[in-house]
């Protein structure tokens, strides 16, 4: 079996690493892909199934369960070189609803809104020259839209507030597991350093580079205030090597937790497809080859403006995006065609973690639907390696950015 290049859990730290926070954890893949470069000063969690995951792979010594809102600055121990935050995506995806993150000032801060939480405590750092030197934060493209681009508006305005410039850049997990999984991160580094690495030149750009730049970020950059856009920063980042995985390299022979469908059940779902996906499956039984690919259940309206469940199938090696649970479509299904046989199961566990690029030595909850959360709401690891290897450690390894922080 051909996995895609994975990541090693609990490696030996360099004398010298570089320090981090992480904040709404789930089961530490900021901190897996961030790798053995990083020591981990404090994370958290509020959601206790993600928390034994979280001390399943990395232990109790760096992890503090609970709601954000219940952390005081004095948990958070010492000075980070980096502050990692993927607050919940739910008002920002189109699963949420779009109801966003509301504001600064509100009383109740919670699923998307939790970035204020968040912020409340970077800005507490600040206030005690605490600050971490750096900040990402994760989440989903609805980022970019949500609420006529104001969401956008006020996390850039929020971050350079307390003393960062910020850029962003969208990155897609299908050019590193295949799983098409985009999301945008921000990266945001303290103003008082940013002199210090301009000699750095290799990691800002002029320009918007197209490979990290949607059309969705160009335009809300496009749509910032004068003051906000002066301060922003192209990153710039090399192009990832080739995937090395196809989808139907990730899966497992006969997981126990995932096996194939009775015949009748793979037929009842190949009724729900419309004739362009039903030839599709027929031009591969055509072909005699065996080929795996997915089905996704979908709400379409029909030629009569009815709304009405289809199926709708890739063969092209890629997964889609998991999903939590709440979602409606953690659980895809595989479709195997081996000439005039045609399989159906769903993804296991094991299969969910390897599409997050995860290694099989990481322990996944032995509930099933615990697992399907715990990647549905994960980070890509392989795609935060990338972003900590060709930027957040040059950035925060310049010497003149070195010298500034053992002054201190």
């Amino acid at each position: 079996m051909i996995l895609p290049r994975s990541l090693t859990l609990r490696s030996q730290m360099p004398r010298q690493s570089l320090t981090f926070y992480e904040f709404f954890a789930g089961g530490g893949m900021a901190r897996a892909g961030l790798g053995a470069d990083w020591s981990c000063l404090f994370a958290n969690d509020i959601d206790p199934d993600k928390a034994v995951s979280y001390h399943a792979n990395w232990g109790d010594a760096d992890f503090v369960g609970g709601d954000l809102a219940a952390i005081s600055p004095r948990d958070l121990p010492g000075r980070a070189d980096l502050a990692w935050a993927s607050f919940p995506c739910q008002d920002l995806s189109l699963a949420g609803g779009g109801r966003g993150m509301g504001a600064a000032g509100d009383e109740v801060k919670t699923r998307s809104g939790a970035f204020w939480l968040f912020h409340e405590k970077m800005r507490a750092l600040r206030a005690g020259n605490r600050a971490p030197r750096a900040i990402v934060l994760e989440n989903v493209a609805g980022v970019l839209t949500s609420h006529g681009k104001r969401d956008f508006r006020a996390l850039v305005a929020a971050l350079d507030e307390i003393g960062y410039r910020v850029g962003a850049l969208t990155l897609d997990a299908r050019w590193f597991t295949p799983q098409s999984r985009p999301r945008v991160f921000f990266v945001a580094l303290d103003k008082s350093l940013f002199a210090a690495q301009a000699q750095e030149a290799s990691l800002t750009a002029e320009a918007p580079e197209p490979l990290w730049s949607s059309p969705a970020l160009l335009a809300a950059h496009a749509a910032l205030p004068e003051a906000l856009a002066a301060d922003w920063v192209w990153w710039r980042l090399p192009a990832p090597p080739l995937r090395n995985a196809e989808l139907a390299d990730l899966l497992e022979g006969a997981p126990a937790d995932a096996p194939w469908r009775p015949a009748e059940a793979t037929a009842r779902l190949l009724t729900l497809m419309a004739p362009a996906h039903r030839q599709k499956i027929a031009d591969i039984q055509a072909s005699g080859r065996r080929v795996v690919g997915a089905v996704y259940r979908r709400t379409r309206t029909d030629e009569n403006g009815q709304k009405r469940q289809r199926a709708e199938v890739r063969f092209d090696g890629v997964a889609g995006c998991l999903r939590t649970p709440g979602g409606g479509s953690s659980r895809q299904t595989l479709i195997e065609v081996r000439g005039e046989t045609i399989r159906t199961r769903l993804l296991s566990p094991r299969e969910t973690a390897r599409l997050m690029g995860l290694p099989d030595s990481y322990v996944l909850p032995e509930s099933a639907s615990a697992a399907y959360k715990l990647c549905g709401d994960g980070l890509c690891a392989p795609v935060v390696r990338h972003l900590a290897e060709h930027l957040l450690q040059p950035l925060l390894r310049a010497p003149a950015v070195q010298k500034m922080a053992a002054a201190e």
